[in-house]
């Protein structure tokens, strides 16, 4: 009876202090609540386009300076990091946030809105924050705020870094992920790990996802120029017709994803989205262009499509008598996200923890693209991408305005979500708390 009453009070114990943990985790969320729900208004509030994050730039790194870590600055052009090393050893961990903005018009009534106007593509456009990346940099410099804290019990080493260019970009100009790769994001500092998160208006607040394995699509754009030989309209034998051309590789390579890729194990997506050629209805034109899309989750499936699509391109043009130019991929493709397996499990248990078993699903697959992979591909190093939810709790998260969209809207419940489940995600890998 002495020995079950002394494993029973051990049990009790142990309960008292993982629910101790855990309400230790939750109140420094909300202690940290103010400060991230301002940041996050005041850089929703200034947005900023791809590779042009200036005054975003200066803000974090400030931030940083404040909380005392080692801050580097003017990777991949505006990309920020700061490194903080713990008080006893322990894994070294990356944790990344993008920071940039979309050319959106914001359709969405908030004190906070944005008026921001820039220009992309050499016109003026509306700057919005419609994915959620304020939220993200609010989200991760209030984690860095919070290890900044516990710097003396902090096993281990942790680098935050705050990306430009997630969203892609400017044509002719290098960014992104990638870019920071180029740029030595990682030359001092070999993580055993990768972390991020994004916000979705396909889940509720209080609600996360994630999957191990595949969970992101990859994507890769390509471009096409059918070269052929202008004529009237009325005499087409005397040329070559470039739009018949087109066409027909168009209609063609619908047969990649039915007919020549396993469909049964991943889904793939060929989309062409621009389709340019002709100037007058009664005039073969010389030339058509063609710019598309290629998504997949099996990289073995990505570069079978991608292959077929150039043969497709190249022997139609041949059987009609015409040429192709082609660029496939483009340079800025993003390979497929994919979860580690071992690390997928460790984090759902630390989202499990934070937020309970009922607010903590298996993703389903997106056929969007990220090129956070890039990151972990090149240390190289495990990574975990997971979902928080922006909906509001009673409205339907499937209905709701998508990520992208004017009328994206970001319930700041989120925002607690998403920090509680990203801060016990790493003090669980840093081992923080533990004998």
């Amino acid at each position: 009876m002495r020995a079950l009453t002394s494993a029973i009070a051990a049990v009790l114990v142990l309960a008292a202090l993982n629910a101790s943990a855990a309400e230790s985790t939750q109140q420094i969320t909300q202690g940290l609540l103010p400060e991230i729900t301002a940041w996050r208004r005041d850089l929703h509030q200034h947005p900023e386009l791809s590779n042009r994050e200036t005054r975003t730039s200066k803000f974090i790194a400030a931030e940083l300076k404040k909380f005392g870590y080692e801050v580097r600055t003017g990777i991949a052009h505006t990309g920020v990091t700061g490194v903080i090393k713990g008080g006893k050893p322990g894994p070294k961990l990356a944790i990344r946030a993008d920071i940039d903005a979309l050319p959106v018009t914001e359709e969405v009534d908030l004190p906070f809105a944005s008026k921001v106007k820039g220009e992309y593509l050499g016109k003026s456009v509306g700057v919005m924050h419609a994915c959620g990346h304020d939220a993200h940099t609010a989200m991760t410099l209030g984690i860095a705020e919070a290890f900044s804290k516990m710097r003396k019990d902090l096993p281990g080493e942790v680098m935050f870094i705050f990306q430009p260019a997630e969203e892609g970009a400017p044509p002719g100009e290098e960014g992104g992920a990638p870019l920071m790769v180029k740029d030595g994001v990682f030359k001092d500092f070999k993580p055993d790990a990768v972390f991020g998160m994004h916000v979705v208006s396909f889940l509720n607040v209080g609600d996360a996802a994630v999957r191990a394995g595949g969970e992101m699509a990859s994507s890769d754009t390509f471009h096409i120029v059918v070269h052929g030989r202008q004529s009237h309209g009325a005499t087409p034998w005397k040329g070559i017709d470039p739009i018949v051309t087109a066409a027909e590789i168009v209609t063609s390579a619908q047969t990649i994803v039915s007919r020549q890729l396993d469909i049964n194990s991943n889904p793939a997506v060929v989309t062409f989205g621009i389709f340019d050629g002709g100037q007058r209805f009664n005039i073969v034109p010389d030339k058509v262009e063609l710019y598309g899309t290629v998504r997949a989750f099996d990289e073995k499936m990505r570069k079978q499509a991608l292959t077929s699509l150039k043969n497709i391109a190249e022997h139609v043009a041949a059987a009609n008598g015409a040429t192709v130019d082609n660029e496939i991929p483009l340079p800025d493709s993003n390979p497929v996200n994919v979860n580690d397996p071992a690390l997928t499990a460790r984090v759902r248990a630390s989202l499990i923890k934070a937020l309970g078993a009922d607010h903590v699903s298996e993703a389903k697959r997106w056929m969007a693209s990220e090129d956070f992979p890039q990151l972990g591909l090149a240390v190289p190093a495990p990574s975990v991408y997971f979902f928080v939810g922006v909906t509001p709790v009673g409205q339907d998260a499937e209905a709701a305005p998508s990520n992208h969209s004017p009328k994206f809207f970001l319930d700041e419940g989120a925002l607690t979500v998403g920090t509680e489940a990203m801060l016990q995600a790493s003090l669980d890998f840093l081992g923080y708390g533990a004998p």
